[in-house]
């Protein structure tokens, strides 16, 4: 591993090693960038409480690790009266892990408010679904009518669930989905939500923002 910007703390990741920037080596949200998507590096990542989010114009994978991370307790998620009448009369059928790829195809192709593309690529489709048949990567699926209209996936890392993305074809559908990752969440003690960075949606269901230091602190990471 190489100090590629000094002034930054930003390290180009070796390819034959999969070792991550420690806690007192980082400086800003962007820690490490190259690499590849071996699943040994992905799980190294998360466990060192370090994501990938893109790929830039020179196939370079960018990692992150937010100095302000948005986490989500299971038992602290709000729920509205009108998301509590669409999880109990609106007809959606819940599921795990049976279209885990069509899921994160559905997050990459779906349009988004303030977003022009999708950082999730074809690699990263291929790399998480690896993950997914590894038993490392899950997905909550949310149904209408027999039809996939919702739901998120994520990473499994010990007692936290590093959530990456989620995805709604009619309202509420995404939120429903997550509702039931929280109930999962709680009887399997499940502590932690990581929801990666701050966006509206998520602190609308009850998500915060806790310093770098205390997550690294929850994930039981030493500087």
């Amino acid at each position: 591993m190489k100090l590629l910007d000094n002034k930054n703390k930003i390290y180009l990741l070796d390819e034959e090693s999969f070792d991550f920037p420690s806690l007192d080596m980082m400086k800003d949200d962007l820690v490490a960038v190259g690499g590849d998507f071996h699943p040994q590096r992905l799980l190294n990542a998360y466990e060192n409480g370090i994501f990938p989010w893109y790929i830039d114009e020179y196939n370079y994978i960018h990692w992150f690790s937010p100095k302000k991370r948005m986490i989500l307790k299971p038992d602290k998620m709000k729920v509205s009266k009108s998301l509590r009448k669409s999880i109990q009369n609106k007809g959606f059928i819940i599921k795990s892990n049976e279209k885990f790829e069509e899921v994160i195809k559905s997050c990459a192709n779906i349009k988004r408010k303030h977003e022009d593309s999708t950082w999730i690529s074809e690699e990263f489709i291929q790399a998480y679904t690896t993950l997914h048949k590894l038993e490392i990567a899950f997905s909550i699926e949310c149904y209408f009518d027999d039809e996939l209209v919702g739901g998120l996936y994520g990473l499994l890392i010990n007692d936290v669930f590093c959530g990456e993305s989620m995805f709604a074809k009619v309202t509420d559908a995404s939120k429903v989905a997550f509702y039931h990752l929280c109930q999962q969440a709680e009887k399997n003690d499940i502590k932690l939500i990581d929801c990666q960075v701050y966006n509206d949606h998520l602190a609308s269901l009850g998500a915060s923002e806790i310093s770098r230091e205390e997550y690294f602190e929850i994930l039981g990471i030493k500087s």
